[in-house]
């Protein structure tokens, strides 16, 4: 990209995105040009995802957007003003060398037991395989090492990626998403930060693989892919089922890569998918909004009846601001009009007030149910759900939006989540009573059915944003809350655990730490008690 350009960083997890980038009419109903099937030798050492044949290839491609890049406003706070006690600096300090012992800790766990795998086991000390057996933490983590400082880390696992092979695999099925956000996207963080060009190559390898599941008649993805099939030659069909966000978060990884590799292939894959959600936005049985489940297959985007910004749709609507607008330089105003229709239709629908015991002003996005015509709030919380305030807040930032309470009041629906239970930590998944009226406590009506923990960054990212936003620092004494009751509850002798209850004051462990708890919740945890100038939303794309 040019100087002039805003360097965009796709940061962890990410979690979960979309780009919907320029408008283009695409006719789904005409056949693509089929070629004749053909067979690959995986054994082959010369073997190479960019040298299988496309069965149904794409005659024109659709390129990425020329055009001068649009002012985009500022997004963080100004702390220039503000100076820092010692008092201040060194609580600050203190509390992010905390985390980054946490960080250096399961780092430690998974070199010394689960190297090249894609997980330690925090309490049995093995590994697994989950996401192909490309060492999804090593890859996922990079940016971090990076960020935090541990540059003789990172440079001894960048040197570790010549092992990783794409012609195999620990499975006979790759989920697409997964994939995309796990390694391509750890790939392309690490090159944005450090630079170093083997990661570039790595994530055009990567790439070129993750192309050969566009192959089939519509260019909708298969996104639980059989490889192994594809690669010989075998004929595909898109999904015929798939959650929305599988399918809707592809494109930040698909539309760097285009950008950093100057092929338009990636870009044009994702795009084809952009255009069937902008068509289709204001078709749905919630308009405004997409269902959780969509057909690929048959371009069907309208058909399920379950709506929300949580699991299984959240970075579909999370990147309508931060990726979609941001990354390709707010050259289409369409993508606003995107995000705004999708957020007036949750606020009408999705938030609502939960009943506490100190009355306290919060929201939360729960899960909506459409019968013929007939809206249902189904008050579930999620874990998941808390990008929402992050994302809001943004937004309210770059389209000159009055949403920064809103946001401010998702936030603190989460931290309240997060003080609410005898853990202090959010579940995954809670039920809510929601307020009707004056909202007054009432003890007969409360309750709430509470499930596992996961170390999931959803919270804290959110929390991050708004006090880079707002700097209001009792933001970041609420994330140390959070850091304390997490780091007691989860860490073991090797690593960090997943946890089973959170209704217990004392959480009984399971024996998984999921790649994002080194790629992005310890990273959170780390920037807000950075210096505001590190990794600043103003530079870059979290």
């Amino acid at each position: 990209m040019p100087p002039s350009t805003r360097r965009w960083l796709s940061l962890g997890f990410v979690a979960l995105v979309i780009i919907v980038g320029l408008y283009h009419l695409i006719d789904f109903d005409q056949p693509l040009v089929v070629n004749e099937p053909i067979v690959v030798a995986l054994n082959n050492n010369q073997f190479q995802w960019k040298d299988v044949p496309q069965q149904y290839p794409v005659s024109s491609m659709m390129a990425l957007p020329t055009a001068r890049p649009l002012h985009i406003p500022t997004i963080q706070f100004d702390f220039s003003w503000r100076k820092e006690s010692k008092e201040e600096k060194d609580e600050r300090e203190a509390r992010m060398k905390a985390v980054k012992e946490n960080f250096a800790h399961a780092w430690e766990g998974y070199k010394a037991h689960a190297w090249m795998k894609d997980e330690v086991a925090p309490l049995s000390g093995g590994s697994r395989e989950t996401f192909g057996g490309w060492a999804a933490t090593l890859v996922d983590s990079l940016d971090t090492l990076w960020i935090m400082g541990f540059k003789k880390e990172f440079m001894n696992a960048v040197s570790s990626l010549d092992k990783i092979d794409f012609s195999r695999s620990s499975g006979e099925e790759i989920n697409v998403f997964e994939t995309t956000i796990r390694y391509l996207g750890g790939f392309l963080s690490a090159y944005d930060l450090s630079g170093h060009a083997s990661l570039l190559t790595k994530a055009v390898e990567l790439g070129e693989m993750l192309y050969v599941a566009f192959d089939t008649p519509n260019r909708m993805p298969n996104t639980r892919w059989k490889w192994k099939d594809a690669a010989t030659g075998k004929p595909q069909e898109a999904a015929a089922y798939t959650i929305v966000a599988e399918i809707g978060s592809l494109s930040l990884e698909f539309t760097r890569l285009s950008q950093l590799s100057g092929d338009p292939k990636y870009f044009d894959a994702v795009q084809r998918i952009s255009e069937q959600f902008l068509r289709y936005q204001n078709q749905t049985r919630l308009a405004g909004m997409w269902p959780v489940i969509v057909t690929p297959e048959n371009a069907d985007f309208v058909s399920d009846n379950t709506f929300s910004l949580g699991a299984m749709s959240d970075s579909l609507y999370e990147y309508l601001p931060k990726v979609q607008y941001m990354l390709l330089g707010g050259l289409h105003k369409e993508y606003r009009d995107m995000y705004e229709a999708a957020i007036a239709t949750a606020k009408q629908h999705n938030f609502f007030r939960p009943l506490n015991k100190d009355n306290l002003d919060i929201l939360v996005s729960g899960l909506v149910k459409v019968y013929e015509g007939r809206v249902e709030l189904v008050p579930e919380g999620q874990h998941l759900v808390c990008f929402a305030g992050g994302m809001i807040g943004i937004a309210s930032q770059i389209f000159g939006l009055n949403d920064l309470s809103t946001a401010r009041k998702l936030v603190d629906g989460c931290i309240w989540s997060y003080a609410s239970t005898p853990a202090k930590i959010m579940p995954e998944t809670f039920r809510l009573i929601p307020c009707k009226g004056d909202c007054m406590w009432n003890e007969a009506e409360w309750r709430k059915e509470v499930l596992n923990y996961q170390t999931e960054p959803e919270a804290i990212e959110s929390v991050f944003i708004l006090y880079r936003i707002t700097g209001d620092t009792t933001l970041q004494d609420k994330a140390w809350d959070m850091f304390q009751a997490i780091e007691k509850h989860t860490r073991t002798d090797i690593a960090h655990a997943s946890l089973i209850d959170v209704t217990l004051s004392i959480p009984a462990k399971s024996d998984r730490m999921e790649s994002f708890w080194t790629a992005e919740t310890l990273k959170y945890f780390f920037l807000i008690f950075s210096e505001p100038n590190v990794i600043s939303l103003d530079e870059y794309v979290l």
